[in-house]
This record gives C-alpha cells, sequence and structure tokens, in this order.
C-alpha cells in the first residue's frame, strides 16, 4: 500500500476560481504531499517555458470513461502486439517521456525528482508495453485510489503508447469501475481515437473527490 508522505504546508485555492482559465494557482513545491493534495483537489502541475510551476485544472478535463470503453478494432489489434507489464521500467518510462527532443517536452529535472519519489512511496506506476524484451512504449501516472492521473505516454516502435493506453484501462477495468476516473488532462487526436472526451471542470472536481475513497486497482496495490 502508498505510504502517506507529510501533509504540505501549502493551500490551493479551489479549481472553479480559475474562470475559464487551465491554471489555477503557481508556486508552492513538488513535494510529495503537495503534489498529492493538489490531485485531490482535482489539480495537477507542469511547469511554463520558463520554468515557473504552474497548478493546472482544464476547464474541459480529458477523461477515458473505463466502465463504458468499446476499444476499436485497430485498437485491439494494437493491443495484441504486446505484453502490458506494470512498474518493471519506472525509471526508463518517465526518461523517455521527458526526452527533450520530444515536441512540446514539459517534465524536468524536479518533475522527474518528485514523480520519482511518489513512485517509491507507491503512489505513482508505469504500464509498459513490451515486445519480447524491448520496451516498446508506456505511460505514468499518479494512483490515488479510484483516481489514475495519467500525466505521459511515450513510444519507441508503432502503437506502443496505444497498446499502454488499452492496458491501463484493463487494469482499471475492475468491479470499481464505474467509480473509477481515468484523467488524460487534455484531450488530443491520438487520445480521442482511444475514447478519451472531454467533462466539465465542475463534473471532474466531483468525480475525484468520490473517487479517491475508491480501493486501487489490483496493479497498484
Amino acid at each position: 500500500m502508498p505510504v502517506e508522505p507529510a501533509p504540505s504546508p501549502w493551500e490551493f485555492p479551489p479549481a472553479g476560481v480559475a474562470g475559464g482559465s487551465d491554471v489555477v494557482a503557481g508556486g508552492a513545491d513538488l513535494a510529495p504531499g503537495t503534489v498529492l493534495a493538489a490531485y485531490r483537489r482535482g489539480l495537477f502541475p507542469m511547469p511554463d517555458h520558463r520554468g515557473s510551476l504552474l497548478w493546472w485544472s482544464p476547464v474541459d478535463r480529458g477523461v477515458i470513461d473505463v466502465a463504458e470503453h468499446a476499444p476499436s478494432r485497430s485498437v485491439r489489434r494494437a493491443r495484441a502486439k504486446f505484453e502490458i507489464r506494470v512498474n518493471t521500467a519506472f525509471d526508463q518510462v518517465i526518461r523517455a517521456c521527458a526526452d527533450p527532443r520530444r515536441p512540446g517536452s514539459w517534465i524536468d529535472r524536479d518533475i522527474i525528482a518528485s514523480y520519482t519519489e511518489l513512485h517509491r512511496l507507491g503512489w505513482v506506476h508505469s504500464v509498459e508495453a513490451w515486445d519480447g524484451d524491448e520496451l516498446a512504449g508506456g505511460l505514468y501516472g499518479v494512483a490515488i485510489g479510484g483516481l489514475f492521473a495519467g500525466e505521459s505516454m511515450f513510444h519507441h516502435k508503432t502503437d506502443g503508447s496505444k497498446a499502454a493506453v488499452e492496458g491501463t484501462i484493463e487494469l482499471l477495468n475492475d468491479e470499481y469501475a464505474a467509480d473509477r476516473v481515468f484523467d488524460i488532462q487534455w484531450v488530443t487526436d491520438h487520445l480521442a481515437t482511444l475514447g478519451a472526451a472531454s467533462i466539465p471542470r465542475e463534473t471532474y472536481v466531483r468525480r475525484v473527490a468520490r473517487a479517491v475513497d475508491v480501493p486501487l486497482p489490483k496493479a497498484f496495490s
């Protein structure tokens, strides 16, 4: 089971105070207690292009409905190519996601250090797609009860990230699936093909408040 860290000394404002902005607050720190407090309120950290730490809660939040998910034929084919593993190559996954050569890369050394510590404490997990002994793709995210907040994904082989997302859905699809929240921050064209959709921020925050009390999936316990 995850180890609860020391509580954060910071207080986050309600997500709704941001109005039409996706950014709710700035500053604070990336200590484990601070990061977990943010996720429990529907926020997540991401630095801007200058490196300033910002706390986000998108007005239109991207999620995948685990209970109602029906993968397309192409997604099923992609998933069948790979073996899904959990937490066997976390360092490789987060560093591949942080590769500065990737367009829009935002994962800096501070983010890597923070999420690696949360991984050590049992709150952050990698879901990996393997092709034999080769890491084909993967993602990492924060698991708090029934919330799985996907942070970033990558692929070294075609369909590697697609298989990792589909594998994550499989891990979340248990008897508590209807109450789980698979957060993907914003909907991209790629994630839309995997079943992602946007919901209003207010709906997301209400769902997270319930989800964090749901038992963890067995894969992340």
